[in-house]
């Protein structure tokens, strides 16, 4: 199966065309979108199956759980496939292909327990400046979003390493999330710092879990391994900052 990778188009501001990969088999749209949900509309009519992944700008001033409400029913309208904490399988040319899919959001634990309060006021601005995002009229701190986190993390985690959870009938399995799963996926423009913990998780032990792990959130590009398992990232970022030099509109990646 050929996937092709979109996420952190930012359609909110930015200017995209969207079209389809030749030879794709699947989209695969790995969150940030369109802050305002509307633009998602651009990827209707698709010509392969999409699977949609939330991300942390859609949820930007917005109910937490609204969102996801409101952008399942949309995902549902346009034919689209959408996992928050959720799986399914596709079949290919008689493969079976287990798909995970969560946002993922940060446990703050990058860089061990006792990093995790420093990491979380580092946080604080993202959280309490930017996105804004409620929940039953509160505001949805840092300490909430990482409960988030935990909840993505554990979900994930139990999907992976649990044998009640396989089937020997799945020829791959391809993990979908927003945030990354590990330091490697860093932006190498930035240093590593405490805000990293905003960006990146320390998941490389569940990684060799899955054939396949694909994300966004870093607006750069990553493709490397961790033992036979590849991970990808092809984030367009802002154009308008030279974010998306070496993006690739049209790249497809196998499984």
């Amino acid at each position: 199966m050929r996937i092709q990778l979109l996420s952190d188009l930012h359609l909110e501001t930015e200017t995209f065309a969207p079209r389809p990969a030749p030879g794709a088999d699947l989209l695969v749209l790995a969150g940030d979108i369109d802050a305002q949900h509307t633009k998602i509309d651009l990827f209707r009519d698709w010509p392969v199956p999409v699977i949609y992944i939330v991300g942390n700008h859609e949820h930007d001033r917005k109910d937490f759980d609204q969102t996801i409400d409101a952008l399942r029913e949309r995902c549902h309208r346009l034919g689209f496939t959408m996992l928050h904490r959720e799986q399914t399988r596709l079949v290919h040319e008689g493969r079976k292909i287990r798909v995970l899919g969560t946002t993922l959001w940060n446990d703050f634990e990058l860089f061990g327990p006792e990093g995790v309060e420093r990491s979380m006021r580092a946080a604080r601005y993202f959280a309490e400046q930017v996105q804004c995002a409620t929940r039953h009229g509160r505001p949805m701190g840092v300490a909430e979003l990482r409960e988030e986190g935990v909840l993505c993390r554990d979900w994930l985690r139990d999907q992976l390493t649990n044998p009640a959870h396989r089937s020997d009938q799945d020829d791959a399995t391809l993990v979908i999330t927003h945030f990354a799963p590990s330091l490697r996926s860093n932006d190498a423009r930035y240093p590593v710092n405490a805000s990293t913990a905003s960006f990146c998780n320390a998941y490389d032990d569940l990684i060799p879990h899955c054939t396949l792990w694909m994300h966004g959130h870093l607006h750069c590009r990553h493709d490397y391994r961790v033992g036979q398992t590849r991970v990808v990232c092809n984030s367009r970022g802002l154009a308008s900052k030279g974010e998306d030099s070496d993006f690739q509109p049209q790249g497809v990646w196998e499984i």
